[in-house]
């Protein structure tokens, strides 16, 4: 329960300023209650509400958007209410607004995040304050800047509100079996010279999703931002995860400050993205065994050149939030800037035993110009594409528009079925290096494409 309290100042009758353009001003424009609870307990906040005017105002009414269903209550002179009318303020004065609110965060129905507005209308104008408390307990984070070395366990989950950074020079670790829940729009960001590593087993791998909990939004899309490598950060490791329901699963900006690859990708599911699975842009990529599945545009995007090596990775794209009218791979090796094109060498985009699948007739695109290298290569690939795959520079033994034949695709299921073209259709070499599938099924020596080697029944 939310309580506020309104402290107005006495006035004069005096002539309302009634113009149009006036608006409120606020000390804060979310009031956030981010103690975390270990049982009941309640605490308070104030919110300060200015009128700029020299004269005085009238605030038609003041009231919890969520009325008489919201988690958050008014307290007006003891009177609990959703909803107050005429409030006056008099010129260059204020109202402060308490704010109490009580959880208790033990109770497994209630939300990671509570949340409301308080709408304000003043000469047919409205503005908001955003009401925030945590609901369950757990660690949240709300703009945070992490300093120091740093491990997430799976005590607690871990809540992401708005951004985290990690700072230079620092590495956040996160252990097998934590679960990571981002708010909308939120974003887990990694500067310049730090580090994340993701350190998940097959039992229990790193989960990042939203913190809607309800089973209505198991399968919704962008329910939460990306996680960024930002450029300049270094021997970034990801093993073992499942990353799902955001906008932009994996973005890695630009070649890092090491003679590593800016990120090591293995033995992790991206899935069900609004926008793109990876981004990868000018960077230095190394993944195996992954799963890249049901993108509203681009499910892997190697943008604007870099080097890149997946082996052993799975693309399959039946994304049915919306129609995709973009190919689940695209290669490209320059960006437009006020009218240039600004060029940048694709050094290597290596692909071996993957599969490129998808429910459009073309799923490559080789996006390029000529003012930069653009160099390709994919070795023992099944490829969905209109485009001839006969040159043997750029295709060595790979299958064109064979169906893969996956269980259950729609429901997230690309396993292998008992005749998929894809079985025993890899490069024993490519496999030597990687001899286990995603789930750690041996591969060897007759290796299957893509990251699940088929099981028989």
């Amino acid at each position: 329960m939310i309580s506020i309290l309104l402290i107005l100042s006495c006035r004069k009758e005096e002539d309302f300023d009634e113009s149009s353009s006036l608006r409120l001003g606020f000390s804060t424009d979310t009031l956030a209650f981010d103690t975390v609870f270990t049982s009941v307990g309640s605490a308070t906040q104030w919110l300060k509400v200015f009128n700029p005017s020299k004269q005085p105002i009238r605030i038609a009414s003041i009231r919890l958007e969520g009325g008489r269903e919201s988690r958050f209550r008014m307290n007006v002179d003891g009177e609990a209410v959703n909803e107050i009318q005429d409030v006056e303020v008099a010129g260059d004065d204020s109202l402060f607004l308490f704010v109490r609110v009580t959880i208790d965060p033990n109770q497994q129905n209630t939300p990671m995040v509570v949340e409301d507005r308080i709408l304000f209308e003043l000469n047919g104008q409205q503005q908001e304050v955003q009401l925030v408390a945590w609901g369950q307990d757990a660690h949240f984070y709300r703009r945070a800047v992490l300093q120091g070395n740093i491990t997430w366990t799976d005590d607690k989950p871990h809540v992401i509100y708005d951004w985290i950074i990690v700072d230079s020079s620092y590495t956040l670790t996160i252990a097998e079996g934590t679960k990571v829940h981002l708010h909308a729009y939120s974003v887990l960001a990694v500067n310049t010279d730090a580090t994340l590593k993701v350190s998940g087993s097959a039992e229990s791998p790193v989960h990042f999703c939203g913190d809607r909990l309800e089973q209505a939004y198991q399968d919704v899309p962008g329910q939460w931002g990306r996680i960024w490598l930002s450029p300049g950060s270094i021997n970034n490791a990801i093993d073992h995860a499942l990353i799902e329901n955001g906008q932009v699963g994996l973005h890695v900006d630009t070649v890092g400050n090491s003679s590593e690859p800016t990120l090591r990708v293995s033995n992790t599911v991206i899935r069900n993205m609004s926008m793109v699975g990876m981004l990868l842009q000018g960077s230095e990529v190394e993944a195996t065994n992954c799963i890249i599945s049901d993108c509203g545009e681009v499910a892997i995007w190697l943008n604007i050149g870099g080097k890149y090596d997946f082996r052993h990775c799975t693309i399959g794209n039946y994304y049915n939030d919306g129609i995709r009218q973009t190919p689940s791979l695209v290669l490209n090796n320059y960006y437009l800037y006020q009218g240039d094109t600004i060029a940048r060498e694709l050094e290597q985009a290596y692909f071996g035993n993957c599969i490129l699948w998808g429910r459009n007739s073309e799923e490559l695109l080789l996006d390029r110009t000529p003012r930069a290298g653009f160099s390709w290569h994919f070795d023992h690939c099944l490829l969905r594409t209109e485009r001839s795959i006969s040159d043997a520079l750029h295709y060595t033994n790979c299958l064109r528009n064979a169906d893969p034949l996956f269980k259950d695709p729609y429901a997230g299921d690309l396993s292998l079925k008992p005749l998929s073209p894809a079985i025993d259709a890899g490069s024993t070499q490519i496999a030597l290096g990687i001899p286990e599938d995603l789930l750690g099924n041996s591969r060897l020596p007759n290796p299957d494409l893509g990251a699940l080697e088929h099981q028989p029944e």
